[in-house]
């Protein structure tokens, strides 16, 4: 009786005391909850992972009944101690405040390279919308915040507890001609001394051999695996969709036979010739990066050779390679200073050799495929979620990575006494596709490492879309001569959609 008498008297202690708190709570802070819990349990729905609804209760300790003393340290007399606590408190707030953010609505990302110039220029920062295709839940949810894949060459996350691929509502699917960010695909296995260089792993390989790659650590580091949403970040136009075949004729790319428009501001490599010398300034008033440009003055070999080519072309005149808009073209035409141009994919035709077939997708592919002409007569078929495809050995040269790398069928081989593919240990006729695939170019159509070299880009590598740019930097030039270029801050950054 008197054991009972206790547990009814405690019950009636926590009553009291949970009343007594809530009493004294002001309206402000009841406010304050009910935005937060509301957003909580928005997301909650969001994602449709149910069992994070608990966490509400410990929103209403935080805010409502205080049981759990978060704040302990506002009492100390200690001065010191309650400065440095109110700093880390603000600092764990932001971080959860990140934490949400980042992953879930979007993020700042730079442009490393020239790839996708002159619509999106190296040294622009964006903001990515990660809402518009849905965002992706995280795959290594226990990372140091605010780092990708790595801190002072340790690594950032943590392999496990791993996540499978999950993607929440969006409000669209990619569409043709958005510029996408997305996770390299052939980033999956790096040598971490190359992870940011266009020689990624496969290529180092096919130059020095996998033993050489992976015994030399001076040379190419640690040879280590990145899961999906660690790997390097790039961005490109989607130019290719799933179920698409894809073609590209004279550089003129085709979907379903279809020719399509180029985007504004896409460039190729010309060589031109000039009636006088373009100084730097001019190159920088048109666009032109000083590193993409080569010039030939009169008198030397090459200079007579190139010259032979260019209609219009003097033994006096300037000669220059480099990426054209067909802005920059007309711009030079209308001042008089070009005599005349050819594209450089047309000289390399002439001269059949100018690309290496064998560092085209799909790698071991006897096609003759180069960056302007690609995916021979019938198109290169973009996987689909759900279409059935008919193996063979020339089917495997081209799906083999989705198979393998993208969708987890590691022990898949083409048995080459059968002709037969493998997988999972049992011979294969068909293979359906468990996701969807996307091939993405760059802008700047003869200076881009895109689909074109490694391929597909599987959904699940998908991050975002960029809206708008932040802010952007010109490396080339000084603070006080045209660094900041602020005629981009708020652009749109996919002007072409």
């Amino acid at each position: 009786m008197e054991n009972n008498s206790n547990k009814t008297e405690a019950r009636k202690g926590f009553v009291e005391d949970f009343t007594e708190r809530i009493k004294g709570i002001k309206a402000t802070r009841w406010i304050r909850f009910g935005i937060v819990a509301a957003l909580f349990l928005a997301w909650v729905v969001w994602m449709r992972t149910w069992w994070l609804a608990i966490f509400v209760l410990l929103l209403f300790d935080i805010y409502i009944t205080g049981y759990i003393n978060f704040t302990w340290w506002k009492k100390s007399k200690n001065k010191t101690l309650r400065s440095v606590m109110s700093w880390v408190d603000a600092i764990i707030y932001a971080l959860i405040l990140v934490a949400f953010i980042f992953p879930f609505i979007g993020q700042n990302y730079q442009i490393p390279s020239s790839s996708l110039e002159k619509t999106l220029l190296t040294g622009d920062y964006l903001w990515v919308n990660k809402t518009v295709y849905g965002p992706r839940v995280p795959m290594t949810p226990v990372n140091f915040p605010l780092v990708h894949s790595s801190l002072f060459g340790i690594k950032s996350y943590l392999d496990k507890p791993s996540l499978p691929y999950k993607r929440l509502k969006g409000l669209r699917n990619v569409e043709e001609g958005d510029i996408v960010v997305f996770n390299f695909p052939a980033g999956d296995t790096v040598a971490t001394r190359f992870e940011e260089s266009p020689r990624y792993y496969e290529t180092l390989v096919k130059e020095y051999g996998r033993d050489a790659v992976k015994n030399n650590k001076a040379v190419f580091g640690d040879v280590i695996y990145r899961p999906v949403d660690r790997r390097t970040h790039f961005v490109k136009r989607a130019v290719g969709l799933p179920g698409d075949r894809l073609k590209i004729v004279d550089d003129t790319i085709y979907i379903n036979g279809i020719a399509r428009e180029f985007p504004e501001n896409v460039q190729f490599n010309y060589i031109y010739a000039t009636s006088a010398p373009i100084s730097a300034e001019r190159f920088h008033e048109l666009g032109i990066t000083l590193g993409d440009i080569m010039e030939y003055a009169p008198g030397s070999l090459s200079h007579d050779n190139l010259a032979a080519l260019i209609p219009g072309a003097g033994a006096n005149s300037m000669i220059y390679i480099s990426p054209l808009t067909n802005g920059m073209i007309e711009k030079l035409t209308d001042s008089g200073s070009m005599l005349g141009k050819i594209k450089m994919s047309r000289i390399q035709k002439l001269f059949q050799g100018g690309d290496d077939r064998s560092a085209f997708f799909p790698f071991g592919n006897d096609a003759d495929w180069n960056l302007s002409d690609y995916g021979g007569e019938n198109g290169l078929y973009i996987p689909k979620k759900g279409d059935v495809l008919k193996l063979d050995p020339q089917a495997w040269t081209v799906y083999n990575r989705v198979i393998r790398n993208y969708e987890g069928h590691s022990d898949a081989y083409l048995d080459e006494d059968t002709g037969k593919v493998i997988i999972d240990g049992q011979p294969a006729d068909y293979y359906k596709f468990a996701m969807d695939y996307y091939f993405m170019m760059g802008d700047n159509r003869d200076n881009s490492q895109d689909s074109r070299f490694w391929g597909f880009v599987p959904e699940d590598h998908i991050v975002g879309t960029p809206m708008v740019v932040l802010a952007s930097f010109d490396t080339t030039r000084s603070l006080f001569d045209g660094k900041i270029r602020w005629n981009r801050i708020l652009r749109d950054a996919n002007p072409d959609k």
